[in-house]
């Protein structure tokens, strides 16, 4: 560990804290007006609000404190982080901290699935894991499951993963463990996954490899406008998969917090039955589930 030589100055509020090798090409002067974003070692020391001033140079470190504390009740702890912050950074560079995820939870209409939203984005698309044997290509997946053996199912779009349980527990029980998981995860730089996220816009290609019809296209332009923002919400992802022109009848695929949740068949029928009819009556009659 780097040892840190503790000097006084011709100026009793700064003291010196001497390293024994350089530290920095150049120096640094800086104060609480100062832009630190860049210097992790500056941040952890203005944390402390009785820091004024910060001088590198060379190979010391100078600060200035405010008259109100005494240099012996503080020195041991400006020194120890100064120690620590030199054993992660050697050398005082510009650079940007690891950015942190902060991750919060979010009930999802179905019980089974909790959703975890992250505060930067995750993927542009998603992805789906519907077992623990299809998690190979998705690390981010196959660690929860690793971890969690209640974990049945992960999806991950956007900004948020989606985790389906099984029975042998509730969410109250294990949802901030598994939000600290996912939160250490992604602040550790874990792959979240390897394959290529399938497109919001067209997700149905990747199951029938076909394209719509212009009279699915209308159906589809609906559902994206009108419903897909508000299912993308809690968790999941509805898309139009097949039409029956004969019977006037819209399948819709069910994915993520949609897929299995008890409500689904209620907010097809009360919610997107309805949009349906009231937009393109002359071609929707009915919606069916499928779930994904």
């Amino acid at each position: 560990m780097r040892q840190i030589l503790i000097e006084p100055t011709e100026n009793p509020k700064v003291l010196k804290f001497v390293a024994d090798y350089t530290l920095i090409p150049g120096s640094l002067e800086l104060d609480r007006t100062s832009d630190i974003t860049e210097i992790p070692l500056a941040q952890e020391l203005f944390n402390y609000p009785f820091v004024e001033r910060i001088f590198i140079t060379a190979n010391f470190i100078a600060v200035a404190k405010q008259d109100t504390v005494e240099w012996e009740h503080v020195t041991e702890s400006l020194k120890n982080v100064i120690e620590d912050e030199l054993l992660a950074n050697p050398r005082i560079y510009r650079q940007k901290r690891k950015e942190m995820y902060q991750i919060y939870s979010e009930m999802t209409p179905n019980p089974m699935v909790m959703k975890f939203v992250s505060s930067r984005l995750l993927m542009d698309g998603f992805v789906e894991v519907k077992s623990r044997e299809n998690a190979t290509q998705v690390p981010l997946a196959a660690a929860i499951f690793k971890e969690f053996s209640f974990a049945k199912e992960v999806f991950i779009s956007d900004n948020f993963v989606a985790v389906t349980k099984d029975v042998s527990v509730e969410w109250h029980e294990v949802m901030v463990a598994v939000r600290a998981f996912i939160a250490d995860y992604l602040q550790n730089s874990g792959v979240i996954s390897n394959l290529e996220p399938q497109k919001h816009e067209s997700p149905v290609e990747n199951i029938i490899n076909r394209d719509y019809t212009e009279t699915e296209q209308k159906i589809s332009d609906i559902l994206n406008e009108y419903v897909a923002p508000a299912v993308e919400g809690d968790g999941g992802k509805i898309s139009l998969i097949e039409y029956d022109e004969t019977t006037k009848t819209a399948k819709m695929l069910l994915q993520g917090a949609c897929s299995g949740c008890p409500s689904s068949t209620a907010t097809l029928k009360g919610g997107i039955e309805n949009i349906l009819k009231q937009f393109v009556p002359e071609l929707v009659e009915k919606v069916e589930a499928v779930n994904g």
